[in-house]
């Protein structure tokens, strides 16, 4: 199982860092990742497997959107079930 992660804010040091310690932190294997900054702000979408995450998927959801309130991003963390399902007709 995977799921995508998206985080948009205004950029500033350790994103990345920050967010991976905590996929790494709940077992969730960083499986890709991209990232841009236009002008001041900062945009990247990581895919995880959670196969073996330990957490629940809504504990890490959870801890990734804590960690954006505390760094003023937005963290959004979908499943891969979700996302497929919103692109499937």
């Amino acid at each position: 199982m995977r799921a995508v992660v998206a985080v948009i804010g205004k950029d500033t040091v350790g994103i990345l860092a920050k967010v991976s310690t905590i996929c790494a932190e709940c077992n969730a294997n960083v499986m890709d990742v991209t990232q841009t900054i236009m002008q001041d702000l900062f945009a990247m979408t990581m895919l995880i497997d959670i196969t073996k995450c330990k957490d629940e998927y809504n504990v890490l959801a959870d801890r990734l959107k804590d960690c954006g309130e505390q760094m003023g991003l937005q963290i959004h963390v979908m499943h891969e079930d979700i996302f497929n399902s919103m692109h499937t007709i």
